[in-house]
């Protein structure tokens, strides 16, 4: 059973469609200077789930992606303090689901992002992927994991 995350990045910096891009190879989720988020990336396993959430620019989440490598020293980062993992686009939300939306659920009241909404990578209850995947239109059972 894989875990759930959201993982949040401004469009202008790195896109959904980005990400669609890589294809298969995915992209390293790079540039987290947080600890907090540094450290739910740690816990992050090979197959794991997550919503990529555009943050700023439409603040809502746009797309479902798999992990594909675990938490591995991130090349950008001199100080050696920072790492991140790979992930790899699997669906997009057909209904991209708005933090308006979200906050609005009753469902997802205990959601990290309703809670704390600055943190870039939060864990995401099985019940709260549940929700969030009905309320964007993603039929689990078709994701290709």
């Amino acid at each position: 059973m894989p875990a759930y995350w959201l993982l949040k990045s401004e469009p202008d910096a790195f896109s959904w469609d980005e990400l669609v891009s890589r294809g298969a190879k995915g992209e390293s989720w790079d540039g987290v200077r947080n600890y907090q988020a540094r450290n739910n990336m740690r816990a992050m396993k090979v197959g794991d789930l997550g919503f990529f959430y555009h943050s700023n620019e439409g603040k809502n989440v746009v797309g479902i992606c798999r992990i594909i490598a675990l938490a591995h020293p991130e090349a950008k980062d001199e100080t050696g303090k920072w790492e991140c993992v790979d992930v790899a686009a699997v669906a997009p939300v057909p209904n991209p689901v708005t933090l308006e939306a979200i906050k609005a659920n009753p469902k997802l009241g205990g959601m990290v992002l309703v809670n704390n909404s600055r943190l870039s990578v939060q864990p995401v209850s099985a019940d709260e992927w549940k929700e969030v995947c009905r309320m964007g239109g993603v039929e689990q059972r078709k994701l290709k994991v």
